[in-house]
């Protein structure tokens, strides 16, 4: 039996509950906890977590039977092994209907019962593996592969290769599209927990209630459309690592309830008074600077300092151009789909070292997905990449684009209107990609194209009173 299992022992007997813990405590080193009635029972279950619990079926006010019928109700993820006086197999074949892994006579021998709680225990462990590993499946995206050979992305490998044995919460920091989620990913993979879960969610994509949810579970009936019993996320990654990415979009609140989880290892679903221990190591992830943001009163300092143990700075694209190539051939490599080989041409691979890539690597990525599709041949030439490349460009000796220096002094509207402009050509005005680049809905994507009058080329602007765009 594995050693630290929870068994609760449920029987009026003072001499069975005694003999029953001497041997599952002594002998196979569970932790047992006692109740002499259905009632104290029944409340144990549903304030703490029990691996097994061994019940007896005649007890002073409910039976062991009443007792399965409860827990089945309650969905209960605990294993029951029922005990009775007298063989009857009525009784056994109704425990069995009622969800009960094994049913045990007394009096039972000792290693009859050590035999049976352990694996019950065992059946309990297989469970809830299955159960985390099919959150990882369901949340499973991108590919565990951090491509470059630049002194940049090199140093931020070295890092990863000295931190990925320690238990250390990691923040990492970098633009949106730099893949502050491979960072995280290759983490996992090179430590100790990589036979384990890895698990990621967005905090900036659900509100507080579904974020809630999501990351602690919730009971069936705890809220509007809760049908059923669910586990959440830090359950989902226990033993293996819970990605939080864009931390710095979480509340206040959400930020209160993550903390108490970091500092004490405990997780308590939505609806239940239950606390479940869980081993998750946290890597965090965000595009902002928290320090400013906790300075500013946005961001926790006590949440700050626990999650940024270890700082990793994932730079953009634009800072490691010698990766471009690179990076070109992987996303090349990984679209076996389009059936379509592809190679770029010495000024068009000049145009990409040029471009600024405000989208960073998922910018990249789209590109080259869309000329895949799009492209007829099997030689990319300059002429064929989008116009904002051509601008993107820079002759040797001549100075950059307003646009790229830090000495020109311009408002921040003006900013982001050419930000949205350059993702939007960049897409084709692709509004669904381009909101992904932006990670942004399209809803706001399209307002912004209507604040800012960012017209497609061939397009001309409504009179003024009037929008191209339906309401």
């Amino acid at each position: 039996m594995a050693e630290g299992i929870h068994v609760l022992v449920v029987d009026d007997d003072v001499d069975v509950r005694g003999w029953l813990a001497a041997v599952l405590e002594s002998d196979a080193g569970a932790r047992v906890s006692r109740a002499a009635s259905g009632a104290e029972g029944m409340a144990l279950l549903a304030r703490d977590e029990f691996d097994v619990a061994v019940v007896d079926v005649q007890l002073p006010d409910h039976s062991g039977l009443e007792i399965l019928r409860w827990a089945r109700a309650a969905e209960l993820d605990t294993e029951f092994i029922v005990l009775t006086g007298h063989a009857d197999v009525e009784t056994a074949v109704q425990a069995m209907r009622l969800g009960a892994y094994d049913f045990i006579s007394k009096p039972a021998k000792n290693a009859e019962l050590r035999e049976v709680v352990a694996k019950a225990a065992e059946k309990k462990a297989l469970r809830r593996e299955n159960s985390a590993l099919k959150e990882v499946v369901n949340r499973r995206d991108g590919l565990p592969t951090i491509v470059g050979q630049s002194l940049e992305i090199r140093e931020v490998l070295a890092v990863i290769a000295r931190v990925a044995a320690s238990d250390s919460p990691v923040l990492v920091l970098g633009e949106s599209g730099t893949g502050k989620e491979l960072v995280a990913r290759s983490i996992h993979l090179q430590s100790p927990r990589a036979a384990r879960p890895f698990v990621s969610i967005n905090c900036g994509a659900l509100p507080d209630t579904l974020l809630e949810s999501e990351l602690f579970g919730h009971r069936k009936g705890a809220f509007s459309g809760a049908i059923a019993s669910r586990i959440g996320l830090f359950e989902a990654a226990n033993g293996g690592t819970l990605f939080l990415d864009e931390i710095g979009e979480m509340s206040p609140a959400m930020q209160v309830r993550l903390l108490r989880v970091l500092d004490s290892g405990e997780v308590r679903r939505v609806g239940e008074e239950r606390v479940f221990h869980v081993d998750v190591r946290v890597v965090a992830a965000t595009a902002k600077d928290l320090s400013r943001e906790a300075a500013d009163g946005r961001f926790r300092w006590d949440l700050f300092y626990r999650v940024s143990t270890i700082v990793i700075p994932v730079p953009p694209l634009r800072q490691r151009r010698d990766d471009v190539p690179h990076l070109v051939r992987h996303f090349l490599g990984v679209q076996p789909r389009s059936g379509k080989t592809l190679q770029f041409s010495a000024d068009a691979m000049a145009r990409l070292l040029d471009y600024g890539w405000p989208g960073n690597i998922r910018e990249l990525r789209n590109l080259i997905e869309r000329l895949l599709i799009l492209h007829e041949g099997h030689e990319v030439r300059a002429s064929d990449l989008p116009g904002e490349f051509g601008r993107a460009s820079v002759a040797a000796g001549a100075a950059p684009p307003p646009a790229e220096t830090d000495d020109v002094l311009v408002p921040l509207t003006d900013v982001e209107r050419r930000h949205v402009e350059r993702v939007l050509h960049a897409t084709g005005w692709n509004k669904a990609r381009a909101a992904r680049v932006l990670e942004v809905d399209i809803k706001t994507l399209n307002k912004k194209i209507r604040d800012f009058k960012i017209v497609q080329e061939g397009e001309r602007l409504p009179p003024p009173g009037r929008s191209s765009h339906p309401a």
